[in-house]
């Protein structure tokens, strides 16, 4: 069935500059970290990004290793854009990264100028695409010079391969340091794209936002949800197959304790009287920063999508609900 984008999908969304360029980005982007794999059901993943689009989420963020397996998620992805988001390209902003192990051998890994060029080659082949609009270097590396990986992303950028260019898990002094060897290249940074929530908050601390800000860099908050604890699933303990009662999971259930399920149980009656699910407060929570461009959902499920899409349609923090959440999250 031919699909066709809701007529509505830019009224009630909310689009915010990023950094000083002249994008601007969802509140919320859809990233296809999980669930959009070759082993996950393809039609609910596209039911997911045709409602995301619907709800004007008009930013997809991927990386060469999603899945799994690595790659399949840039492959399905491609599927969907082929047969339902082809005709909205120029109303797309899709971004993909590099940084982590691709392929055997000393060149599929890290930042070396190799590997990202062919790594974002690579990407573009399996969706489709000539072009990217950000791509990313997904972690920092420790052993290859910084001028050597941005000038990898400058070729890039110049090449015309990525419109704009962006930095993920690096922290502010490794930001201030990229932003400074682009500056000299003539090339901006656009994006920088760190774990952030009310449970995870180092780049506070960290001076990742004042560096963002000072530079003119967007930011775009990934894991918002602390893995799905910044919802109602844990306020009893944990369930059946949620992610900390799997293996190799990021989450682990020797980390929620008495105590963390008391704050959070304290997080949602907070919630409660807003008006918002745990979820929605929690992503209402990180824009309330004018440093925060966008925060970085995932969803299992069209459902889970459009709760949190509703997360946006109460910003507003009093003085004394912010000052209630401090307490607890300090």
């Amino acid at each position: 069935m031919t699909y066709i984008a809701s007529n509505n999908r830019y009224e009630t969304m909310k689009y915010n500059r990023c950094g000083k360029s002249g994008i601007k980005l969802p509140a919320l982007s859809l990233g296809l970290w999980q669930n959009f794999g070759s082993v996950d059901i393809f039609e609910n993943g596209r039911d997911i990004i045709r409602k995301a689009f619907d709800c004007g989420i008009t930013h997809f963020d991927l990386a060469n290793n999603y899945g799994p397996i690595a790659g399949s998620a840039e492959e399905n992805f491609g599927k969907i854009l082929k047969s339902d988001l082809a005709t909205y390209r120029d109303e797309l902003i899709i971004s993909t990264k590099a940084g982590y192990g691709m392929w055997p051998g000393p060149y599929g890994d890290f930042g070396s100028k190799k590997y990202l060029i062919a790594s974002l080659n690579q990407s573009l082949k399996r969706m489709g695409l000539d072009y990217v609009d950000i791509f990313y270097h997904h972690r920092w590396d420790p052993e290859t010079p910084l001028e050597e990986t941005m000038g990898a992303l400058e070729l890039l950028y110049k090449q015309g391969k990525a419109l704009y260019i962006g930095v993920s898990n690096y922290n502010a002094e490794q930001l201030q340091r990229a932003v400074s060897i682009l500056e000299d290249k003539g090339v901006p940074l656009l994006i920088t794209q760190p774990r952030y929530s009310m449970l995870d908050r180092w780049v506070e601390a960290d001076g990742l936002l004042d560096v963002a800000g000072r530079n003119g860099v967007g930011v775009i908050a990934f894991s918002p949800l602390a893995q799905g604890l910044l919802t109602d699933r844990y306020l009893k303990g944990i369930p059946q197959n949620s992610r900390a009662s799997k293996p190799n999971s990021f989450l682990h259930s020797e980390n929620i304790t008495s105590e963390l399920i008391k704050k959070l149980t304290a997080l949602n009656d907070i919630a409660r009287k807003r008006g918002q699910s745990l979820a929605q407060m929690a992503i209402a929570w990180l824009l309330k920063d004018r440093n925060v461009t966008s925060v970085l959902i995932g969803a299992s499920s069209v459902s889970q999508l459009e709760d949190n899409v509703a997360g946006i349609n109460n910003l507003a923090f009093s003085d004394d609900e912010l000052k209630q959440i401090a307490l607890l999250i300090q």
